[in-house]
């Protein structure tokens, strides 16, 4: 009670605070024990996000050899460059360890101040992924360099910060098809799954082809018999000890905790895994006895210390015309988009966990400040030499621990922060401890895909091709580009024949078709812009109601919901009196409501539901006497 009447509890909303919008059943002692549980849940991302983005090579150089002058990229072991390289590597693996800490702490701490959100940020996984596997690539063989690629991200954080404020990433977000939205977190997991399964960053399952027929093969042999030419196991498949460790201290055990809801399940296998692979001289070293092994152990020994960031901090390359422009263009576009998707999705998805979304207007309080936080740290994070910052699923731990106020944020911050001074610990972690914790976090992501409307092809062919194809091609960008093509493809067309044939050819099953309309809840510009531009002195101010979103087409009844009556009714105090059989003068049920144009959903409508066959005057007889059904 101290706390909630104290300044910071009546900053942070919390109940008993005074403060009008005061979140009901918050408390400053769960929040503390919220931001804990988010922070155990997405500890991983500081060894996970490091050892992924180091496999690029960072902006270590691969010195030409003539003896073997077709190894660029220092990928032959056999290769004298190759030692010297993987040496650097360490140095930015160990460069992230901070980095991503570093970012992690700046942004989940501003958003848990400023935008009073219960959701932490750090370097999104899948973006990482993207970004050292497709853009970057391998030991930077990919299409564009690892400086290059930073500066991609820091001019998307500069564009997000723009778009946050006129208010168009939220549009751009609810006008993409339900269907593919769902589709691209799963394929995302898949693509996550894949990658914990390589040798790079996984547990070292599977690796290429090797030349034959097979584009994945089998593998799960130890490194030095690995084919430098093909890239495949030689032979021994399956009996690399530190696979099996992998599959059963980091997969199965930690499958095992999650079945029982245990807190920081994801984080104690990790830990299991990297404590048995620690000690020296056994077959299931993080340490052997090579320069590198050596290496990385004086590293390790330190356990507490600083490590500055050296190779990675301010690298980015602003040389973007010429040759390099048309990939710097490609790069930068699916940066946008693909984050627009992510941490939409997922603060949207969190605010609605966390009850703070508002269901009349699909939106949230704060939304323009959590994403304008979220665009500063993918700017401010590539400094650092990370790739796009995003908001984290794994908040929702923290949140069914009671957290719905920015404290809990605040507090995973925090602890990211002590984090720093660990990073021997972080940097030791061996990718056969987190490989198996990138598939269950893609197992997780993937079990989206039963919400996906399976029952039209419209929407299910496209969601479908979008979670099938990035992991096939190893890209995010190209999944989400033929789910929108062929959505568009599909649905223009049975369109254009539903309105030459006056909606009498039809598919199969089109009243089963998630509805869409560009013409999204809001319009297109934010609430504040229309306020200015119509002279409103104090237009930051969020008004009861905004007359600005309210179409001749669209009409209903919008008030101000009684807060605290945990129901649908909304106070019509101050737009006039409706009066609705059954219900109390001056209240109007949110099922009577239709928020935007909702005609597909109208009862006893024919037709395709893109194709208006009634009148107007039919539409608004029927609007006004049978109510949208949910």
């Amino acid at each position: 009670m101290a706390v909630a009447r104290s300044p910071v509890g009546r900053h942070f909303k919390l109940e008993f605070s005074g403060h009008p919008h005061e979140r009901k059943g918050s408390r400053f002692m769960t929040e503390m024990r919220a931001g804990l549980a988010t922070f155990f849940a997405m500890a991983y991302i500081i060894s996970v996000n490091a050892s992924i983005v180091a496999a690029s090579g960072g902006t270590c150089i691969c010195e030409p050899n003539p003896l073997f002058s077709d190894d660029k990229f220092c990928q032959n072991t056999a290769n004298p460059s190759t030692a010297p390289y993987n040496s650097c590597k360490l140095e930015i693996n160990r460069d992230l360890v901070t980095a991503t800490a570093a970012i992690s702490c700046l942004t989940s701490f501003c958003m848990g101040v400023f935008a009073n959100m219960p959701i932490a940020l750090a370097p999104g996984m899948g973006l990482n992924a993207y970004f050292t596997y497709q853009v970057v690539g391998p030991n930077g063989s990919g299409v564009i360099s690892y400086r290059l690629a930073l500066t991609a991200v820091f001019v998307e954080g500069l564009i997000f910060v723009a778009l946050s404020i006129l208010g168009l990433r939220q549009w751009l977000a609810r006008t993409i098809p339900r269907s593919l939205k769902i589709a691209s977190g799963a394929g995302i997991g898949l693509y996550l799954a894949l990658i914990g399964l390589t040798y790079d960053a996984g547990i070292g399952a599977i690796t290429g082809g090797g030349g034959t027929s097979e584009p994945i093969a089998l593998a799960g042999c130890l490194p030095s018999l690995i084919d430098p030419e093909t890239g495949a196991c030689s032979s021994h498949k399956m009996r690399n000890p530190t696979l099996w460790l992998g599959v059963f201290g980091g997969g199965i055990l930690t499958a095992f905790l999650m079945m029982y809801r245990v807190k920081g399940a994801i984080i104690a296998g990790i830990l299991f895994v990297s404590i048995i692979s620690w000690p020296r001289d056994t077959s299931i070293t993080a340490f052997p006895r090579t320069d590198d092994g050596d290496s990385s152990f004086s590293f390790f020994k330190k356990i507490v210390t600083f490590h500055p960031i050296n190779r990675t901090l301010g690298v980015q390359d602003w040389a973007i015309t010429g040759s390099n422009a048309g990939q710097f263009a490609i790069a930068l576009v699916t940066f946008l988009y693909v984050d627009i998707l992510d941490c939409t999705g997922t603060l949207y998805s969190m605010a609605r966990f966390c009850g703070a979304m508002d269901e009349d207007t699909q939106d949230f309080e704060g939304s323009a400040v959590a994403y304008l936080v979220d665009a500063m740290g993918i700017t401010i994070g590539s400094l650092f030499g990370c790739p796009p910052v995003t908001a984290f699923i794994e908040s929702g731990a923290g949140i069914s621990e009671g957290g719905t106020t920015g404290i809990t944020a605040c507090v995973t911050g925090i602890c990211f922060f002590i984090s720093i001074f660990f990073a021997p610990i972080f940097a030791s972690i061996p990718s056969w401890a987190t490989g198996c914790t990138l598939i269950l976090v893609g197992a997780m992501m993937a079990r989206a895909c039963t919400e996906i409307n399976w029952r039209y092809i419209g929407d299910s062919i496209p969601a479908f091709l979008t979670m099938a194809l990035m992991p096939f091609t190893y890209s995010i960008a190209y999944g989400l580009i033929v789910g929108i093509v062929t959505y568009t493809i599909l649905n223009t067309g049975a369109w254009f024949v539903a309105v030459l044939s006056s909606g009498r050819i039809v598919p199969h099953d089109h009243e089963h078709k998630d509805y869409w309309t560009y013409k999204v809840r809001g319009g297109l510009l934010p609430g504040w812009v229309k306020r200015a531009a119509r002279g409103k002195k104090d237009f930051w101010r969020d008004w009861d109601f905004d007359a600005e979103e309210v179409g001749s087409r669209d009409s209903y009844v919008l008030a101000r919901k009684e807060r605290g009556s945990g129901g649908s009714v909304m106070s019509t105090s101050g737009v006039g009196n409706v009066n609705v059989p059954g219900e109390r003068q001056g209240d109007v049920p949110m099922d009577g409501i239709i928020t935007g144009d909702r005609r597909c959903e109208l009862d006893s409508t024919p037709g395709y539901p893109m194709v208006s066959t009634m009148s107007k005057g039919d539409v608004r007889a029927t609007q006004t006497s049978s109510p949208s059904r949910r």
